[in-house]
């Protein structure tokens, strides 16, 4: 009997490469899933599920860790108001977290021996994903496809081919992480400090150039209105991104420490973060003493550290609450 690996699974090109491969090349069964931490339509996911069955696994199972993204994680990036390096709403490292979690539930739910990602060895992913099944599965064995073999974009893509999966890649040239608190997007043009990316390489397309004023409603720190109607902080989070995406709101290029110790670049866009975290910001000015907003400042750059690293994990209840790994 084969044994089993659990595969974190998009559908993009990297972990597609990694179905043919686990089964080809290292002779086991693989269970595939995705967890949806807000970047996905049902459509998407439908035909994720339906890419996992071309390229041959056994099983694909579907996770929705939306609210709990949410509850356990975004919420206090709103508390905190932060912006890493003052840019970047750590719109996927914020999520990496919760998605390893959900993966090492499917673990044990399968009874795998092996759980596998598609991360590359250039960032933070890897570290954050092996991490977590390091030290709360440390029995189940991590193969990293993509990590280990050193692969090329095109060679991943010509190794599909060669296995008979002839599928459209035209935007492969672009690693593209979306998820509810905004979409991540790295290419050729951000290994380098002068790249800009073109408009087609984002997912929302700029359509519109007018004004529009919209009104936030807070209460205890947390976005519960939109120009008046009562609404849920998630629905209030995607309702402004897409308002605010179709004028290009939220755009930019982060350039920080990575936890492996290289500097790194990533374009992102992420209206409604950008947005709910100045208005919140702005908020506390009217009502914190600025003795208040110093100490919380402090705070919060720490808190968004911790965050962006991963180096421990947060309890609902508190933001100071912090359990060490």
């Amino acid at each position: 009997m084969k044994q089993k690996v659990v595969l974190a699974f998009s559908g993009g090109l990297d972990t597609s490469f990694c179905v043919p491969y686990l089964i080809n090349k290292r002779n086991l069964e693989v269970h595939t899933v995705i967890v949806n931490t807000g970047g996905f339509s049902n459509k998407e996911l439908e035909s994720i599920e339906e890419r996992s069955r071309v390229l041959g696994a056994a099983s694909h199972a579907t996770i929705d860790a939306v609210n709990d993204y949410y509850e356990k994680g975004i919420r206090y990036l709103i508390f905190g108001n932060i912006l890493k390096n003052n840019t970047y709403p750590l719109s996927v490292s914020s999520e990496r977290f919760f998605q390893a979690l959900s993966v090492l539930e499917h673990v044990k739910k399968i009874g795998a021996e092996y759980v596998a990602h598609g991360s590359t060895g250039a960032g933070n992913d890897q570290v954050r994903f092996d991490l977590v099944f390091e030290v709360l599965a440390p029995d189940v064995k991590i193969i990293a496809p993509i990590r280990e073999l050193g692969l090329s974009r095109q060679e991943e893509i010509d190794y599909l081919k060669s296995n008979g999966f002839n599928f459209s890649w035209e935007k492969s040239k672009y690693s593209i992480n979306q998820g509810l608190w905004g979409t991540s997007v790295g290419g050729v043009e951000t290994l380098k400090s002068s790249g800009i990316l073109p408009e087609e390489a984002y997912p929302s397309q700029v359509s519109d150039h007018g004004v529009e004023r919209i009104k936030i409603g807070f209460e205890k720190g947390e976005p519960v209105s939109l120009n008046g109607e009562k609404m849920s902080p998630v629905n209030v989070i995607r309702t402004l991104h897409k308002r605010a995406s179709r004028f290009g709101i939220g755009r930019d290029v982060h350039v920080g420490d990575t936890i492996i110790g290289t500097k790194g670049r990533v374009a992102f866009e992420a209206p409604a973060p950008l947005i709910l975290v100045k208005a919140h910001h702005l908020l506390e000015k009217h009502v914190l003493t600025k003795q208040q907003l110093y100490w919380k400042d402090q705070l919060s750059n720490w808190y968004g550290q911790l965050m962006q690293s991963k180096r421990f994990w947060m309890t609902p209840s508190s933001l100071l609450r912090v359990k060490w790994m």
